[in-house]
């Protein structure tokens, strides 16, 4: 006699996602359950294709149908679809599922080495990424990805963004002769984010990344009050006066109701490569100390490495050039805690809505 549906599904109801606390089949996640006598297919569909559990769940999952009676070979194909934050009044941009905002209380700590190469691991991951530098007063995201070209103008009037390693990129910095100053005040400001959010042609994308300049200021204000943000991450270093700073970022982040994703601790050490030796060069654990006592997730550390510096210069993040490498790694990492992250606030808006 051959397995039933009823069967595999309430096998399925055994696996757990460990970010979501659901099942996958009370998840939806489960579809196009096909049995062959003795041989079982189907489909998970998960929130995000950066899932970092992804391999764990497919093969528990198959592990758990191919153990029902009657069953030769249970196969599972993954596959996902981002899902899209609510707005709660703000306006949504066409064909953007999510709004992921980086920022950082202080210059200098990394924050758009870390906006490149999550856009960077996020892309490689399956998901399809823009990466939008609103960094105004120093745009430096074109010269992390080498990007050179001015974006071209659609028959609709809007911009549409070159590419580099699969991103969809926009900048200032495209725009304005390399040493010409942006000297602009608040209300110029707030136009040139409305101007690369609601004027460019990004089309489809699973995250739009942006690069927020350092501190508090007008930018992310606009951001927050024009579209709606699936959530922060913030980037510090270990010492000291950098996680003071980011202390208020986070402040100003809860004040515009914008989730924090969790904090990203950069340049967190150094391993000497003759003798594989570890130095705290900025002091240590300041960033994850910090995340426990304001209640907001570690995403992970980032060593110092030279290949992080010379790809940032030379237009090749180490994530697409080198991604064994340690920083990599750790930037891959923090890109699969952020996407689950995204989901996870995601679901809680959904309920939020249900029961409203």
């Amino acid at each position: 006699m051959s397995v039933t549906q009823e069967q595999v599904l309430a096998a399925l109801r055994s696996v757990q996602d460990p970010d979501l606390h659901k099942d996958i089949v009370s998840l939806d996640f489960v579809k196009d359950v096909k049995i062959r006598g003795a041989e079982v297919d189907f489909t998970i569909e998960l929130t995000t294709p950066a899932c970092p559990v992804r391999d764990e769940m497919k093969a528990e999952a198959e592990r758990k149908v191919s153990a029902l009676p009657g069953v030769s070979a249970a196969r599972a194909t993954m596959t996902s679809n981002v899902r899209a934050r609510g707005g709660f009044g703000r306006q949504a941009l066409p064909g953007i599922r999510n709004i992921l905002a980086v920022g950082a209380g202080k210059g200098g700590v990394g924050k758009s080495t870390t906006s490149v190469n999550l856009a960077v691991a996020l892309q490689r991951k399956g998901a399809r990424v823009g990466l939008m530098d609103a960094d105004v007063y120093g745009p430096n995201i074109p010269q992390m990805l080498g990007v050179n070209a001015q974006p071209e103008v659609s028959d609709e009037k809007k911009m549409i963004p070159p590419e580099a390693y699969g991103i969809k990129v926009i900048s200032m910095g495209m725009l304005l002769p390399p040493d010409q100053p942006v000297i602009w005040r608040g209300p110029m400001l707030h136009g040139a984010v409305q101007q690369f959010m609601r004027d460019v042609a990004w089309g489809e994308l699973d995250y739009l990344v942006v690069d927020l300049p350092p501190g508090t200021g007008d930018v992310s204000l606009s951001l927050s009050q024009s579209v709606p943000v699936a959530g922060a991450v913030v980037v510090t270093t270990p010492q000291g006066v950098s996680v003071s700073d980011v202390r208020k970022a986070v402040g100003m982040f809860r004040q515009l109701n914008i989730p924090i994703l969790g904090v990203v601790e950069n340049m967190s050490y150094f391993v000497c490569g003759h003798c594989q030796e570890r130095t705290d060069i900025f002091g240590t654990g300041g960033g994850r100390k910090m995340a426990e006592e304001m209640g907001i997730p570690f995403l992970g550390e980032v060593p110092i490495e030279t290949l992080v510096r010379s790809g940032g210069d030379e237009g090749r993040p180490i994530v697409a050039v080198a991604p064994e490498a340690p920083a990599a790694v750790a930037f891959q990492e923090v890109a699969g805690k952020v996407a689950a992250q995204i989901s996870i606030h995601a679901l809680r808006v959904l309920r939020v809505v249900q029961t409203t």
